[in-house]
């Protein structure tokens, strides 16, 4: 038995690009970021920032490209998938995906719009999570 399974909570680098497949599915890509708080070795504290490429499809994906903006807080349960493609240079790539299959809005009321709650399974709602750090700027994004 094997089991492929990712629970994130974070804010959106920017806001969700949606296009649509040739059978008119809706492929929403989003960057995400998780932040690690911890003290080090030496009494230091470190901020440590994880960047994740995100993709929705169907209904879900509607759903982020609709309501989600950069800076939006998130609850994501998925699955990774990696991928391996070839550049223009004809050198072997590898990126990995969280392929989102639910997707929660964590921000309060203020940070999006009002109209969010009539959603599918990325419905919004009161959650125990509290609020991440702000996002750095999108110059600090390595991709």
């Amino acid at each position: 038995m094997s089991v492929n399974k990712v629970i994130l909570v974070g804010r959106l680098g920017a806001d969700p690009e949606v296009r649509y497949s040739g059978g008119g599915t809706a492929v929403t890509n989003f960057r995400l970021a998780t932040d690690r708080k911890y003290t080090n070795k030496q009494g230091e504290k470190v901020d440590e920032t994880e960047w994740h490429r995100c993709v929705a499809f169907g209904r879900t994906g509607e759903v982020c490209g609709e309501y989600l903006h950069k800076g939006s807080l998130i609850y994501v349960e998925g699955r990774i998938r990696t991928r391996e493609w070839q550049d223009k240079d004809g050198n072997k790539r590898w990126s990995t995906d969280i392929l989102v299959e639910q997707m929660r809005m964590l921000g309060s009321k203020g940070e999006r719009p009002a109209s969010s709650s009539a959603s599918s399974n990325a419905s919004s709602g009161d959650d125990p999570f509290d609020r991440l750090p702000d996002m750095p700027p999108d110059d600090d994004i390595p991709f």
